[in-house]
């Protein structure tokens, strides 16, 4: 399996992240799990993510992507305007990483938090693992 997002399944922006990129992957290069799910925390165990990592990840070809490194990858692989950001994979991950550091530790205070996650449509239901 390649282009797995993991995401926290009770965050509304992480929700509202995820329903953007499918908007925007017309493709269908991106699946989906929720790190509370059985299989995102199969792909937790499996790739040895550090526990302080809770918000957003990549796995692609076997390989994790955390941070700004991950939502910059993603956003390579979008339609549109979307992949100029990945240019700002040039920035130096330390400061990349502190201003997403910011968002993630805040989005809970900033767009609350769901009891579980949100069944998807049935039109996307088979990239949800």
């Amino acid at each position: 399996m390649n282009n797995i997002i993991l995401f926290d399944g009770e965050c509304h922006f992480c929700d509202y992240s995820v329903q953007f990129i499918i908007k925007r992957d017309k493709r269908a290069l991106y699946k989906f799990a929720s790190i509370q799910s059985d299989a995102g925390k199969e792909l937790y165990r499996k790739h040895s993510v550090p526990a302080e990592i809770d918000s957003l990840i990549l796995v692609k070809d076997d390989k994790c992507y955390f941070k700004s490194s991950a939502v910059l990858t993603i956003c390579k692989n979008l339609d549109g305007g979307w992949k100029l950001f990945y240019g700002l994979i040039m920035v130096p991950r330390p400061i990349r990483d502190y201003f997403y550091g910011i968002v993630a530790k805040n989005r809970y205070k900033w767009f609350g938090k769901k009891d579980s996650c949100i069944l998807p449509s049935p039109e996307v239901r088979n990239r949800f693992l």
